[in-house]
Formats: C-alpha cells, structure tokens, sequence
C-alpha cells in the first residue's frame, strides 16, 4: 500500500537504486533511494532513438551546479559539459544591491571535468583565470566547493561546505518514447538540500554563513531531444512554521518528460524529510523574454506560486551545434505547496531563482 495519497504516482516513491543507471544496455528510469555508483549513460544503446550510436557522447549533456543561499544573496554555480564545450559559471545575486554579478568560463569539453558520480569523485574547472572544484561525498551526505574567477564584475571567491539536511531526490526520466511504447532520452536528476557553510567573497567583500545558510547541490546528465525546453524554480532557506523555524526548500520543474505524473523532479524539504510532488505547470505573463510574473500551478490545487523577477541573467550560446535561450532569474515568491500529509506552507517573500531555457542542438 502506498504511503502517498492516490495523486502520487507510485513510481514516484522511492525504489532501492541499482547499482548502475544502465544495464544490458536499458536505462532504469523511476525513482530512487540513494545515489547511483555508476551513472553509465554511454553505455544505453540508441539512447535517442534513431542517432547512431558514434553520436552518443557528443550528445551526453552533463552539468553539476551548487547552489549557495547566504543572508546577502545567492549563489548559482556550475561546471558543463555539453555539445562541444565545457565552462564554468558563477552567478551571484546581491539582495541588497538587487544587482547580478557573473562569471563565465568557456573551455574545451575535454578540459570540464564533470562528476562521474556523487560517491567519491569531482568536478573541475581552470582557465587562466579561474579554478573551480566541487568534491562530492554524498554517501556520508557531505560535498564542498572551492574556487575563484576574474572578469569583468570584479573577483568572485567560494570556500563552502555542505552537509545534507534531507532525505535526496533522485529521478531518471524519460523525454521521449518509441513507437512500440518504450522510453528514450534518458535524463538523470539528482537533487540534494544542505546546510552550508562558509565564505563567499565579491570583489573583496566577504560573506559569511550562520544558521540560515543553506544549499542544493543539482547534478544533472541526460540526452536531450535535438529541441529541448524546460522552467525551473526553486526556493531555500528557512521558514517561520507556526513560529518554529525550519530549514525548508522545493523544487519545481516542467520539462519534457512523456509522463509527468509518474517521472517529475518536484520536491520538497522541510527539515529532515523530503515529499513528493504533483506535476506543475509554468505560465510566463507577457511572455518568454518580457515576462515580470510566473505562475507556478498544479491540477489540484497543491501548488500555487507566484514569481515576481527582480533582475534577470542571460546566457545564450550560438556555437556551431548549439542554438541556446537560457534565462536566469532571480526575484520573490508569494503563495503555498503543500506536502503530502496536507500541510501547507506559506513562501510569501521567500527569494526565487528560475531557469527559462530552450536549445536545439
């Protein structure tokens, strides 16, 4: 009997994850109760259906991102792999400042090293100025990052640990599906809600963390349809529950999966438990590049957020293969989710940060 209500798909509860992602050439797609210790997604045959097989790594797209919510703003920072390039990136948002400070590091795909897997090994990324590392030591719920860039905000350092605060979520869905019925184009998510702890640093001035200070750790590897769009939203940080404060975050994602309701990333945190989520869907007012206001709804009722966008970065790439829109904004939320014993929580004012981002590659 499942111990959700009959609007979570039962695939949504989490299995016993096996020890490779693919076996005999198949993907496990559902959702699972640990990290994976092989993420062998070369390894799937035909992984986006007709493409030849020679294609595969060229169309493996991988990225790690860390995540840092201090007092004085937020962090979003990552290293890629995807098409023919690598990079890192840091984007800091200055709450008080309501300003975007951001770095972008293109390398070679061969020079981004991204995390085979989050038991024991790294991301790593260095240009000539910067170097990025994010270890990873999720078996025993820990990671860090450390690094540095230069450019033309300024000098940006990181020295942030991370300790995991909830159960994990961890998903492989399917965005897309064969003619006899079976899925294809895998896309792994794993996504992970810390207490963090540290230093930030901007252009000499140094932030540190304290109680409140949390993070999410979103590792990420999939193979795309050749036209890809998905929205993102997320929240952290701590939430007056009745007058006790808990560390609380979700997130909410409408991508491509063939079946929301049993294949979605939504979440939510709260302490030391995580609850599944309906599907949701994103409706941008005024449109893609306009729009000042997101709503955030399921069928249901669950889910009613509003996101109203402060400033916004934007990070297209126009390279050969790659054709990308990518939107980052990061703004206030108003409205409520709700987990799955019926509770309710109010984020009125609680900092969003949103992905808006479409490729054909």
């Amino acid at each position: 009997m499942s111990k959700y209500p009959d609007y979570i798909s039962p695939k949504r509860e989490a299995a016993p994850t096996p020890e490779s992602i693919v076996e005999n050439g198949k993907v496990h797609f559902g959702t699972f109760d640990a990290p994976f210790k092989n993420l062998n997604l070369l390894d799937c045959v035909k992984p986006c259906g007709k493409m030849p097989d020679c294609m595969k790594k060229a169309r493996l797209v991988e990225w790690e991102a860390f995540e840092v919510h201090f007092d004085e703003g937020a962090l979003i920072s990552a290293v890629y792999n995807t098409g023919p390039m690598g990079f890192s990136i840091f984007v800091w948002y200055d709450k008080k400042e309501d300003k975007i400070y951001s770095w972008r590091n293109l390398v070679p795909k061969k020079k981004a090293k991204v995390a085979s897997q989050l038991i024991d090994d790294y991301c790593y990324c260095k240009t000539s100025k910067s170097e990025y590392r994010i270890n990873n030591d999720f078996l025993n719920g820990k990671a860090s990052a450390k690094g540095y860039t230069k450019g033309k905000c300024g000098r940006f350092e990181i020295d942030v640990k991370f300790e995991r605060i909830s159960p994990l979520a961890n998903g492989v869905m399917p965005l897309a599906q064969n003619k006899d019925g079976s899925f294809r184009n895998a896309l792994y998510s794993e996504k992970d809600f810390f207490k963090a702890e540290g230093t930030i640093t901007v252009n000499g001035k140094t932030y540190t963390s304290n109680e409140r200070s949390v993070g999410i750790i979103d590792d990420h590897k999939g193979y795309y349809p050749f036209k890809a769009h998905y929205d993102w939203l997320t929240t952290m940080g701590v939430l007056d529950d009745n007058g006790k404060q808990r560390y609380f975050a979700f997130n909410l994602t409408r991508n491509q999966s063939v079946d929301q309701d049993s294949y979605n990333e939504n979440v939510i945190w709260v302490d030391g438990e995580s609850f599944p989520m309906p599907p949701v869907k994103f409706t941008h007012k005024n449109g893609k590049k306009k729009a000042k206001e997101w709503y955030i709804k399921d069928e249901k009722g669950l889910v009613d957020i509003t996101f109203k966008i402060n400033k916004v970065f934007y990070n297209p790439i126009h390279a050969l293969i790659i054709d990308c829109y990518y939107a980052l904004p990061y703004g206030y939320i108003s409205g409520y989710v709700t987990d799955t014993n019926g509770k309710k929580y109010v984020v009125d004012g609680m900092l969003g940060i949103g992905e808006d981002k479409t490729t054909r590659m």
